[in-house]
C-alpha cells in the first residue's frame, strides 16, 4: 500500500525525528552518567551541593545527581536511576532525590523562560518569574528539612577526598562506560518507544485536547478572576506558556488588566496546564530511564509538589 508523501513528512516533523532527538538526549545523558561513575568522578561532581547534602543526609550520588541536573536534568535522573537499580539509594531517597532536583532543573530553563517573558510582560515578568524562582527554593529547602529527618544519617559523612589513582586505563574505562551505555540503552528503548508512539497517538485522536477544552470550558470556579484573565488561562491550556504570554502582552498594552491580573492568571495556567505537559513530555523518557511505574509515581510527586509550591 502506497502511503502519501504528506503523512511521510507528517510523521517525520511530528513523531520520529522528536523521538530520535529524545533518544539522542537520553543516550548523551545515559554516557555522561556512567562516564562520571567509572571514573569515580560523582564526588568532584557533588562538591557543589555539598552543604545541603550532608545536612538532608543524602549520599554522593544524589548530590552529583543535583549538581549535574543544572546542564542536564536527563543525565540527572539517568545517574539516580543507576544508583537506584544498583541498591546504593532506597526508594525513599530516589523519591526526595528526584524533588530536590527542582532548583538546578529550574535554572536550567531560566534563560528561555526570563527571554519569552519580559519582552512579552515587560515589568509583571520579574515578579511572575520570582514566584516561580521563589517556588522552586521552596521546593528544594523543604525537601532538604524533609530529608534529614527521613533518612538515616550516613554511617560515614560525605567528603570531598578523591581516592582515584592518577594515572587511569582509559581504554578500560571508555570500555567499561560502553558496555553499561548498550545495555542499559535497551532497556530504554523498550519503554520509550511503544510509549512515545501510544502518546502521539493520544494526541492524533485528540485525547489531550478533549482534556484541554475540559478544562478551559470549566474555569468558573474562579470568580475572581476576570474574562479576560481567563482568555489568557485558556490559551496556555491550549498552546502552553508562549501564547499566554502573548495574550498577556496584549491586554497588559491597552490597559485592560492589571499587573496582579496578568500575573494570577499565569500563574493559575502554570498550575492546571501542569499535570498535561507532564503527560505529553515527560512521562515517556521517564519510563525510559525508570521503570515505568516508578516513573508514574516520580512525576506525580513531582507535580504535586511543584502545584502546591505555587499555590
Amino acid at each position: 500500500m502506497d502511503i502519501p508523501a504528506n503523512d511521510f513528512i507528517y510523521l517525520w516533523q511530528k513523531l520520529i525525528w522528536p523521538l530520535i532527538r529524545l533518544l539522542l538526549f537520553i543516550s548523551v545523558g545515559l554516557i555522561i552518567a556512567n562516564l562520571l561513575e567509572s571514573l569515580n568522578w560523582t564526588k568532584r561532581v557533588s562538591a557543589i551541593s555539598r552543604p545541603l547534602i550532608r545536612f538532608g543526609h543524602f549520599s554522593e550520588q544524589v548530590g552529583a545527581a543535583f549538581s549535574l541536573a543544572i546542564v542536564s536534568g536527563v543525565a540527572a535522573n539517568t545517574m539516580l536511576s543507576e544508583a537506584y537499580e544498583k541498591e546504593l539509594i532506597g526508594k525513599k531517597e530516589l523519591v526526595l532525590a528526584n524533588l530536590f532536583n527542582s532548583l538546578p532543573t529550574y535554572f536550567l530553563h531560566l534563560p528561555t523562560v526570563i527571554v519569552i517573558t519580559l519582552p512579552l510582560i515587560k515589568g509583571a515578568a520579574f515578579i511572575y518569574v520570582g514566584i516561580t524562582f521563589g517556588a522552586a527554593i521552596l521546593r528544594t529547602l523543604t525537601i532538604v528539612i524533609l530529608s534529614r529527618f527521613l533518612l538515616p544519617e550516613p554511617n560515614q559523612p560525605v567528603d570531598l577526598i578523591d581516592t582515584t589513582d592518577s594515572q587511569r586505563d582509559w581504554s578500560a574505562i571508555l570500555q567499561k562506560t560502553w558496555r553499561r551505555f548498550k545495555k542499559r540503552m535497551k532497556k530504554i528503548l523498550i519503554f520509550t518507544v511503544p510509549i512515545y508512539i501510544a502518546i502521539f497517538i493520544m494526541n492524533r485522536l485528540q485525547f489531550f485536547a478533549y482534556l484541554e477544552d475540559f478544562f478551559t470550558t470549566h474555569l468558573d470556579f474562579f470568580p475572581w478572576l476576570s474574562p479576560q484573565a481567563m482568555g489568557i488561562i485558556a490559551l496556555h491550556l491550549a498552546a502552553e506558556l508562549t501564547a499566554g504570554l502573548a495574550a498577556a502582552g496584549a491586554l497588559l498594552q491597552d490597559g485592560i488588566l492589571t499587573h496582579r491580573e496578568i500575573i494570577l492568571a499565569l500563574l493559575v495556567g502554570n498550575i492546571l496546564s501542569s499535570p498535561l505537559r507532564a503527560v505529553r513530555h515527560q512521562f515517556p523518557y521517564y519510563a525510559g530511564i525508570f521503570k515505568p511505574k516508578m516513573a508514574m509515581e516520580l512525576i506525580f510527586y513531582n507535580q504535586s509538589f511543584r502545584i502546591t509550591s505555587l499555590i
